[in-house]
């Protein structure tokens, strides 16, 4: 595959978007191998995050060119797709006045029906959050292993599509913010789930009984330290801006421990929580940051009813 690389990228130059449909370990390699050597031999900084067994793959493909990138096994990075994005825009920041190439891999397959929610939400947000900036976030999508839907939808997300060297516009690349409103369906209901209604005055009860749940589940010290976090920083943003009441509700499932919050508020800036925040006392999603970096993964639904975060915790160690 050939994107093609201009001196000029270097300083100025529109942001691309492209999704790359492989088929195989061979095209894999061709295909994002040539899309990285490219970019290094033109000098432009490069970040790598795909799933580690295709990291290994380029790393071998690319030989001693891979010492001269960063890179990031997305399994661990995107394990919860809500952190991704701040990943890729510090380190877009980070070369601030260059072109820079990314590899972005957040949707693989094995993959839960949920967490492909939301790594589709992940990608639509993609185009919102460098509009106006300079690089290529190229991203491979394996068209043996993923479902059909999952390939609709990464025509919807990117408005270029890469196939078999060839790059042409995607007829089928839809608005940011719809994608990001169609994945706002409604999330299946749990069985046997704990319930507990809170409001001003009540948080230091809802973390009491989230911790003391938790541990009954046999979550374990270091995650239920997380999630009783995660929780707190979500009643409170209820309180302060989801019209003062919730409902949060907690049960286990796939082996995690789930936490659900629901209230009145809304999603003013879908982007909220996805970069690192400023100093303390600055707004910028604070803590909507700090519960995508505790949990494994978030699902997020805005509705004209309100707002539901549903928070999953892994009941194995906790992540580095």
């Amino acid at each position: 595959m050939t994107l093609e690389v201009t001196p000029g990228e270097r300083t100025a130059g529109p942001f691309a978007h492209p999704a790359l449909f492989y088929r195989g370990r061979t095209e894999y390699a061709a295909a994002v191998g040539g899309f990285v050597r490219e970019a290094l031999a033109a000098s432009l900084p490069v970040l790598v995050a795909v799933p580690g067994e295709r990291l290994e793959l380029l790393r071998d493909a690319l030989g001693p060119a891979c010492g001269e990138l960063e890179s990031a096994d997305m399994t661990a990075l995107g394990r919860n797709p809500g952190r991704i994005l701040a990943r890729l825009r510090e380190f877009a920041a980070g070369h601030r006045g260059r072109a820079v190439r990314i590899v972005g891999e957040p949707i693989w397959p094995g993959r839960s029906a949920a967490e492909i929610t939301e790594a589709t939400r992940h990608e639509a947000l993609i185009n919102l959050a460098f509009r106006g900036t300079t690089g290529t976030v190229l991203c491979p999508y394996d068209t043996a292993g993923l479902s059909p839907a999952v390939l609709t939808d990464a025509r919807r997300t990117h408005p270029t599509l890469v196939r078999g060297g060839t790059s042409r516009p995607s007829r089928a690349y839809t608005d940011p913010a719809l994608v990001v409103a169609a994945c706002d369906t409604p999330l299946p209901e749990p069985a046997g789930a704990r319930e507990l209604a809170y409001g001003p005055g009540r948080l230091a009860q809802v973390r009491e009984q989230v911790h003391g749940w938790a541990a009954a589940a046999g979550l374990g010290l270091a995650r239920t330290a997380d999630l009783v976090l995660a929780v707190g920083e979500a009643t409170a943003n209820s309180i302060a801006h989801g019209g003062g009441l919730g409902r949060l509700r907690l049960w286990t499932a796939d082996g995690h421990a789930v936490a659900e919050i629901t209230d009145g508020g809304r999603l003013a800036d879908p982007l909220a929580g996805r970069s690192r925040p400023g100093p303390a006392g600055a707004d910028g999603g604070r803590g909507l940051w700090m519960i995508h970096q505790l949990c494994d993964l978030v699902e997020t639904r805005a509705t004209g009813a309100g707002l539901t975060l549903r928070l999953h915790v892994g009941m194995g160690p906790g992540i580095p």
